[in-house]
C-alpha cells in the first residue's frame, strides 16, 4: 500500500512545479491516483484555471500511476510523456481533481513484457478532471518508460 503523503512529497521534491501549483495527493495506489489543485496558484485572466495547469495536473496524475505501478513491479524506469491530448469541456472555477486509473489489462501486460524485453515501452494512460463534482476535462497521454540501466 502506498502512502499518499509519500507520493506528494516525491512529486514536490522531484517535480517542483507540482509544489508551486499546490498539488495534493488524495488517492495513491497501484490502481488509481487522484490529485487535486487549488484555483489560486493556477488562475488565469478569466478567473478560471489556466489550461496549462489543468493539463499539468492531469499529466502528473497519469505519470504518478505509472510510477507507482512500476515501483510495485520493482522496475526502475525513467517515465516520460511522448504525446498528449487534452479536452476542456467547461471552465474550471474552483479546486479541481485529476484521476487516473489502470490502463487496459492487455495493454499493461504488453507494456511490461516489452519493457523487460526491449528496455523501452509505451503505454496510454487517461486522466479525468472534475470540479465541483462535474467532469470538466479529459486527458489522454502516451508515456514511455526507459530502463534506467540502459537509458
Amino acid at each position: 500500500m502506498v502512502k499518499i503523503r509519500s507520493l506528494e512529497e516525491y512529486l514536490h521534491a522531484h517535480i517542483p512545479l507540482s509544489k508551486a501549483m499546490g498539488v495534493k495527493a488524495i488517492e495513491a495506489s497501484i490502481n488509481s491516483v487522484k490529485l487535486s489543485a487549488p484555483l489560486s496558484p493556477n488562475i488565469n485572466h478569466r478567473e478560471t484555471v489556466f489550461g496549462g495547469s489543468a493539463s499539468a495536473v492531469a499529466i502528473l496524475s497519469a505519470w504518478s500511476l505509472l510510477y507507482l505501478r512500476l515501483k510495485n513491479e520493482n522496475i526502475n524506469s525513467r517515465i516520460v510523456i511522448q504525446r498528449s491530448t487534452m479536452i476542456y469541456e467547461r471552465p474550471i472555477t474552483d479546486m479541481f481533481t485529476a484521476s487516473s486509473g489502470v490502463p487496459e489489462p492487455s495493454d499493461w501486460f504488453k507494456f511490461l513484457a516489452t519493457l523487460k524485453r526491449k528496455h523501452r515501452a509505451r503505454v496510454k494512460v487517461n486522466s479525468i478532471l472534475h470540479c465541483n463534482n462535474e467532469k470538466v476535462g479529459e486527458f489522454e497521454g502516451d508515456f514511455v518508460a526507459l530502463d534506467t540501466q540502459t537509458a
